[in-house]
């Protein structure tokens, strides 16, 4: 007895689009519901979103300080 190997059919974007655009509503939203799984960063990945973290606490503080100037 041999096993069959199935295989998902591949759909284009266009089928995608159709099948998407004849859904109702709360269909559509139950469709598009679904988990995304977090991402695992790599080095370089991590030290660019840190450098923008970095750097948008001090252009916060560069703000508050300009305020802080006009208020005098």
């Amino acid at each position: 007895m041999t096993k069959k190997q199935t295989t998902a059919p591949t759909t284009s974007t266009s089928d995608q689009t159709w099948v998407l655009s004849s859904l109702e509503h709360d269909q559509l939203a139950r469709a598009k519901k679904h988990p995304i799984p977090r991402r695992h960063l790599k080095g370089p990945e991590l030290l660019v979103l840190w450098a923008l973290r970095l750097y948008l606490l001090f252009m916060m503080a560069v703000v508050a300080y300009q305020v802080w100037i006009a208020a005098r």
